[in-house]
């Protein structure tokens, strides 16, 4: 696979008009804070997590695959490092008990670069909010207006923090008009018309339900976004300070990540975040072990937990619009993270982010998986299909070793 370097001339560098897009992304989202504005999660001054070399030859084994033929695929075998290479990967990382038993970098990046993780700031975001609740500062049960004071009169009033963090909402999707507002008051997009909102949260009392809440399962980005604001209401700080002291310093981050700001600082929760691929997985890696680094409860045992026991009809909920995101039988959608499996013998866990980005946690094989990738489409069901049963055929076959 080529290495992109950075641009060259006027013409085919990057701009806030096609950082997003292929070819543009594959330089832009190992750049982010050149783009737009940031800020930075802090890892703190503690010791990091450490992640020992156990390297195995995984790029020549054999990884099974299978996507639903409706989307042009089926199943088959593949070496691993065929599967990375026409998937568009910049980094990945295999740990099997917490030992690097596999790490590979394309495209220029390196260990210490950070990367666009999209959605998986959704996950990393609601892991923050675990710590708030456990702190007894936030419930799920409480409603977003009763925290947040401009919340009130809005779709988000009656709504529960439980509610937001499974996308449960009655939220309907945002039309044309908001989607260009998120885009341009985020900086992720050129300001092309006067008088544009530069306050990403100036458009929630815009938005509008179509059902109760309680529901379905819908995805709506924009309902992490909220979520975040409680959040930091209810937490009295700002979310990158929020991340880095409830999440970031805990699970031993290696390095400092970053998280892109709208015009008032407000913090991009749902997309945003940009972080090295090693401290992925260590996140990945914190939850698998329940919460517990280096004997310290980094992420509360009783929120790993909640993850991975749906409330009744839960997966009833997911199954209408879940299923194109992931097909499994049972799978749901719980604070943040997609459950495909959950039972006796453990769960299998994920966050998932558009262009390819991936943290795939699987208990049973005592195995975490991290991805970052810059597919030249936002979605595509057949090139996630084939990753995610891949890297869970890859996990299954280190079980045991």
């Amino acid at each position: 696979m080529t290495i992109h370097l950075p641009p060259r001339t006027v013409t085919d560098r990057p701009t806030l008009a096609n950082w997003l897009r292929a070819p543009y992304n594959r330089w832009s989202f190992q750049h982010v804070r050149e783009i737009v504005p940031t800020a930075v999660i802090e890892r703190g001054a503690g010791p990091v997590m450490e992640l020992p070399r156990a390297p195995l030859p995984l790029g020549e084994r054999e990884v099974g695959y299978t996507s639903h033929p409706d989307d042009g695929g089926g199943s088959g075998a593949e070496p691993l490092a065929r599967l990375l290479d026409r998937t568009f990967t910049d980094g990945f990382l295999v740990l099997h008990r917490g030992r690097r038993v596999f790490e590979h970098y394309d495209n220029g990046m390196t260990p210490a670069t950070a990367h666009l993780c999209m959605s998986i700031s959704k996950s990393i975001t609601a892991t923050a909010v675990g710590r708030v609740v456990a702190q007894g500062a936030l419930s799920p049960d409480d409603l977003a207006g009763d925290v947040v004071p401009t919340l009130r009169g809005t779709s988000f009033a009656d709504a529960t923090v439980r509610h937001l963090l499974d996308m449960r909402t009655g939220t309907g999707r945002l039309t044309e008009e908001q989607s260009r507002t998120d885009m341009e008051a985020t900086l992720w997009a050129p300001m092309t018309r006067p008088g544009v909102r530069t306050d990403l949260t100036s458009y929630f009392a815009d938005l509008v339900n179509v059902r109760p809440h309680g529901g379905e399962f819908q995805y709506r980005s924009v309902l992490t976004c909220v979520l975040a604001l409680v959040a930091e209401h209810a937490a009295g700080t700002r979310l990158p300070e929020l991340v880095s002291r409830e999440v970031w310093q805990r699970i031993g981050a290696e390095r400092d990540a970053e998280i892109c700001v709208d015009g008032h600082r407000n913090a991009l929760a749902d997309v945003g975040v940009s972080c090295t691929l090693r401290d992925l997985a260590r996140l990945g890696e914190a939850m698998r072990r329940n919460g517990d680094v280096n004997g310290v409860e980094a992420i509360p045992r009783a929120w790993v937990a909640d993850t991975l026991v749906p409330d009744a009809g839960q997966r009833a909920a997911f199954t209408e619009h879940g299923a194109r995101y992931l097909p499994d039988p049972g799978a749901y959608y719980r604070n943040q993270w997609w459950v495909a499996e959950s039972g006796p013998q453990g769960a299998i866990y994920l966050a998932l982010g558009i262009h390819g980005q991936l943290l795939l946690v699987h208990e049973p094989a005592e195995v975490v998986v991290a991805k970052f990738s810059t597919w030249p489409q936002g979605w595509s069901t057949l090139l996630a299909q084939d990753t995610v049963s891949a890297c869970v055929s890859l996990a299954e076959s280190l079980a045991g070793a």
